[in-house]
């Protein structure tokens, strides 16, 4: 008796046993890893601006590309077209990016408006394309008091409901205000030991999942809803 025996709703022409070699194929891409970072305020000296730019000196010294969004000028969801400019620059760096990093103020007990804006502007699907789906996401905060994870829980979520490999390190800055030197460096401290630590597991983290992204997120609901869909069309063609 087969296992599948034992799985009566089971269609077993589409379900998949576990395959070891299609987490580590052969052709391994050799470019640097690509990340876009996205901020989550429009203040001048925006500590989560500084936050972000900080980790992407970190990821390029551990050889990545980096891209950061400027915020600034975004509309609001469903207050301009999916043509307006800043709307499809912020697309096209989802789309050229492998891992992102979200970085966001929490503003009373949750991350910014700014920052929300910018993840509901990216769609979970475009066309045939999945824009985040797969991609790794490292989150962190800043906060003007004490610590907190409120915004890093509610970016979490996010990045789950957006498919999207979520390491498990992140960053929460308390008293921003206080880390930062006056040209906007961060000063030495265990916030910004950790700060190096989530990049570092970021770099790590894409560099294992960016080649196998489309298996790791193979699912067997959606396997059984293309071919459904696909039985469907032949039917239409039969006709």
């Amino acid at each position: 008796m087969s296992e599948l025996d034992d799985l009566p709703n089971l269609d077993a022409a589409l379900f998949r046993q576990a395959e070891p070699g299609a987490l580590f194929p052969a052709k391994r891409a050799m470019h640097a890893p690509r990340f876009l970072l996205l901020y989550g305020s429009l203040r001048e000296r925006s500590y989560s601006r500084l936050v972000a730019e900080e980790a992407a000196r970190v990821l390029r010294a551990l050889g990545g590309e980096t891209r950061m969004f400027n915020p600034s000028g975004l509309p609001l969801v469903d207050d301009a077209g999916e043509d307006h400019p800043k709307v499809r620059e912020l697309r096209d760096l989802v789309q050229w990016a492998e891992g992102m990093v979200w970085s966001s103020p929490e503003r009373h007990g949750a991350m910014t408006g700014v920052m929300k804006t910018q993840i509901d502007w990216i769609p979970l699907s475009l066309g045939a394309l999945r824009p985040t789906q797969g991609k790794t996401l490292a989150v962190m905060q800043v906060s003007g008091g004490s610590q907190s994870f409120n915004a890093v829980n509610q970016m979490r979520v996010l990045g789950r409901w957006m498919r999207m490999l979520t390491i498990p390190n992140q960053s929460s800055v308390a008293k921003a205000y206080q880390e930062f030197d006056e040209a906007g460096r961060m000063k030495p401290s265990p916030y910004y030991d950790r700060l190096v630590d989530v990049m570092e597991e970021l770099m790590k983290f894409t560099l294992l999942t960016r080649d196998a992204a489309a298996y790791l997120v193979d699912r067997y609901s959606e396997r059984k809803e293309s071919a459904a869909a696909l039985a469907g069309r032949m039917r239409q063609e039969a006709l």
